[in-house]
């Protein structure tokens, strides 16, 4: 009976040392922002009025009060510290129809 009282206050201790060293086997796909694709940006074309890109887009992530011809949309696609995709794409609109848009990031970063 000795024996196995030691046996199984070591096998504890052990256990307890070793979960704390174990590694994160799952961590959560975070995507935060507009999910914009490339068909997405296809769609998109100079002279679409704001509701038309909305219907492609979605709603802007941010749409400033001061510079109400400006919109901004954010994608990115996060697991742990890992960053799969980073995109931002700015639209610029002109009597409420669009007249250029810009994209930054990396759509495939790892």
């Amino acid at each position: 009976m000795k024996i196995f009282n030691q046996f199984f206050s070591s096998l504890i201790i052990l256990l307890l040392i070793f979960s704390c060293s174990l590694p994160r086997v799952y961590e959560v796909v975070v995507s935060q922002g507009n999910l914009i694709d490339e068909d997405m940006m296809e769609k998109l074309e100079v002279g679409m009025t704001e509701s038309q890109v909305k219907y492609v887009l979605g709603s802007p992530l941010i749409a400033d009060t001061f510079t109400p011809n400006r919109w901004d949309y954010y994608t990115s696609v996060t697991q742990g510290n890992k960053k799969f995709t980073e995109k931002k794409v700015t639209l610029y609109f002109e009597d409420q129809k669009l007249i250029k848009w810009v994209e930054s990031g990396d759509s495939s970063i790892r």
